[in-house]
């Protein structure tokens, strides 16, 4: 779950909604200067569903007991995040194995990003994830004809796509993706705020001239004393749309 904290409170966003924002940037994705998603619909359905692993967490979110909210996604211990992330990509093998295949290299990347910064028991399983899921994309690649680059590409492009859509829901402006694909080759992407939810991003990796993108949260009240009342309050908060204008420099 992402949360933003408001006075008063937090705006709270499912990681599936985050997701669906990612899938209409992954839609809309691409110009005369960056590559589409290819291919188009099983990466969008990819992109969209990235976070599926989290879909039946976020209806039971844990508490922070210091801020009577949930914990936000950056709040899980290495345990809980393989437990959301190991059985992702089988959510999407009778759908589409390219989308399970998108699922499966963001998954990947996290765990690599993590082990990174990891000693001990928590980096052994975080490399164990990785090794894990590096054989399941080879296997994937081979069945779809996915070369090793094209794969590479819709790696970094997911990675872009989600960074994108958690800077506009957190609010991290501004905000640079870094290393994203491009005809030209790698490059940097910076989102910054023209106004109340307006934003440009430079370089512009539309076709056309503007993009407008939504989700959905919940307003809570912080204070919540235990699981159950923090359920209460999710199932008795009325849904706020969430949209943002995104407009070419």
């Amino acid at each position: 779950m992402l949360v933003r904290s408001e006075e008063g409170g937090a705006l709270v966003i499912g990681q599936l909604s985050h997701s669906w924002l990612s899938g209409q940037l992954a839609r809309a994705w691409g110009n005369e200067r960056f590559h589409g998603a290819e291919p188009f619909e099983e990466v969008v359905l990819g992109a969209e569903q990235h976070d599926i692993g989290w879909a039946l967490v976020d209806l039971e979110p844990r508490l922070n007991e210091d801020t009577g909210l949930p914990r936000g996604f950056l709040e899980t211990t290495v345990d809980q995040q393989l437990a959301i992330w190991r059985g992702a990509p089988d959510r999407l093998m009778s759908q589409s194995l390219g989308a399970a295949l998108v699922v499966s290299m963001h998954g990947c990347s996290l765990s690599q990003l993590r082990a990174s910064g990891c000693e001990g028991a928590d980096a052994q399983m975080l490399q164990e994830h990785v090794a894990e899921e590096q054989a399941r994309q080879a296997l994937l690649c081979e069945s779809l004809g996915i070369s090793a680059a094209q794969a590479e590409r819709t790696r970094r492009q997911m990675w872009t796509w989600d960074g994108l859509s958690l800077a506009l829901c957190l609010g991290w402006q501004p905000f640079t993706a870094k290393d994203v694909p491009a005809r030209e080759g790698l490059l940097d992407v910076e989102l910054r705020r023209l106004g109340e939810r307006r934003f440009v991003l430079d370089p512009w990796p539309f076709a056309q001239p503007s993009l407008q993108v939504h989700c959905e949260g919940r307003r809570l009240a912080g204070g919540l004393g235990d699981r159950r009342q923090l359920r209460e309050a999710l199932a008795a908060a009325p849904p706020v749309r969430l949209e943002y204008l995104l407009e070419a420099p």
